[in-house]
């Protein structure tokens, strides 16, 4: 990864992850490699995902074959797992269009029926993530609202669980 793009790819990094996430909260981080295939993942507090020696290494496991991803909500300090138990608090909704995104996004960014998208991921040509940051929500109305977004929109039915993880900006995708 060039010098300019390792810089590009923290910078969007650490925008998403503050607009996504408060300070104090604790956050999921999976970085998963396909060959050899293993899988890293590690619970910390925003503050340190940021800093800009975590993102460095986030950039360097990325270039060496890595996805990065983030849990979608928040979890509870001192737990080592993301499991729906570990989840302290519902932060986002999402949708996981993998089909038809351009004409599915168009779709969403048109409705009437839900607020504009607080991100947008593109996570390969033609396939997204779009999460609403959300307050007020409890975790069966979040699966429950989840499922109701994945059949509005055309959304993967199978990503409505509250310990999802989605991309992180700024990141290759290193999957295909």
């Amino acid at each position: 990864m060039q010098q300019l793009d390792k810089h590009r790819s923290i910078q969007a990094a650490r925008e998403f992850l503050t607009e996504c996430f408060v300070p104090g909260e604790f956050i999921g981080l999976l970085l998963r490699h396909q060959k050899p295939a293993r899988v890293i993942q590690r619970v910390v507090p925003l503050e340190r995902a940021v800093a800009p020696r975590y993102l460095g290494w986030l950039a360097y496991q990325n270039s060496t074959g890595a996805d990065i991803y983030v849990a979608a909500n928040p979890l509870r300090a001192g737990t080592h797992r993301r499991t729906k138990e570990s989840v302290a608090a519902v932060r986002h909704l999402y949708v996981d269009i993998d089909t038809d995104g351009d004409a599915r996004l168009k779709a969403i960014q048109n409705s009437d029926l839900v607020p504009e998208p607080t991100a947008i991921i593109s996570t390969s040509p033609h396939k997204y993530q779009v999460l609403w940051r959300v307050a007020g929500f409890g975790f069966e109305i979040q699966e429950s609202t989840l499922k109701l977004l994945a059949r509005a929109f055309g959304g993967d039915p199978a990503c409505t669980d509250c310990n999802r993880v989605l991309r992180v900006p700024g990141f290759l995708n290193r999957k295909y």
